[in-house]
């Protein structure tokens, strides 16, 4: 049975008199991928900062387990292009990493070929791949992501979506992320949260787009699209964005 390691009860915050997150109150479990949806502005990359412990809220309170090792993968990293760095050197940074853990990392991802590559040389997909690895350099319990795919193309946001997965059943950490495409993103996902400065909606990703506030904010067409790709959508995509067949993932217990 999951356990919990990330609660939020009714938290709040507001930045320029504007509330930004709104008496906000969910669990995050072991060995469950929970996705964060909703519209620009919605308050989603601040509720993430907030489990980070980065940001603390004005009101509500915050529980992680103790000593909970998180890993975090950002929407974008800004290095100086002037500055010369591997990606293998990337990776070593501030750390003191055996090459076994590295090269696990590293396999992990599927980035073999690119430790010698520049880092300001790899395309969008590599580039997430690495920080990817960088994050479970940490062996974490809990793998934060802010919009994984943002600067991806379609076919390798499916491959990314799918990698999440299985680093998932591989070491059964829970995962937290940020998506604006919930069709793209559901079979990746166990449980969903909808959000617009406050949860409109939550459950699992076929129950969450027939829910009125989904509608609201995404439109019927959204939900027709999304009903249509839940129904067909009994596959995976393995590495090379090959489908292979498997069970669907089940709902996690919230």
């Amino acid at each position: 049975m999951n356990s919990d390691i990330v609660r939020l009860a009714g938290v709040n915050i507001s930045f320029a008199e504007k509330r930004v997150v709104r008496d906000v109150s969910f669990n995050l479990h072991t060995d469950c991928i929970t996705t964060l949806i909703g519209p620009n502005g919605a308050g989603k990359t601040t509720l993430v900062k907030i489990v980070l412990g980065l940001i603390k809220p004005d009101s509500g309170s915050v529980w992680r387990k103790p000593n909970l090792v998180i890993g975090y993968v950002p929407q974008k990293l800004h290095i100086d292009s002037t500055f010369p760095l591997s990606v293998h050197r990337f990776l070593k940074i501030d750390r003191k990493l055996s090459e076994h853990a590295i090269d696990e990392a590293v396999a992990s991802v599927n980035i073999q070929g690119l430790l010698n590559s520049s880092i300001h040389g790899l395309s969008g997909g590599e580039m997430q791949r690495v920080l990817l690895a960088r994050a479970l350099l940490r062996s974490p319990q809990l793998l934060v992501l802010d919009e994984p795919v943002q600067g991806v193309d379609i076919n390798g946001q499916i491959e990314l979506y799918q990698l999440i997965s299985d680093i998932r059943k591989a070491r059964g950490c829970s995962v937290l992320m940020i998506s604006h495409d919930l069709h793209l993103v559901m079979s990746a996902t166990d449980h969903v949260i909808c959000m617009n400065q406050h949860i409109c909606c939550s459950g699992h990703p076929e129950k969450i787009t027939s829910d009125p506030s989904y509608i609201d904010l995404f439109g019927a067409a959204s939900a027709k699209t999304m009903a249509l790709y839940a129904h067909h959508h009994n596959h995976d995509h393995n590495l090379h964005g090959d489908v292979t067949k498997q069970p669907p993932t089940e709902e996690c217990q919230h």
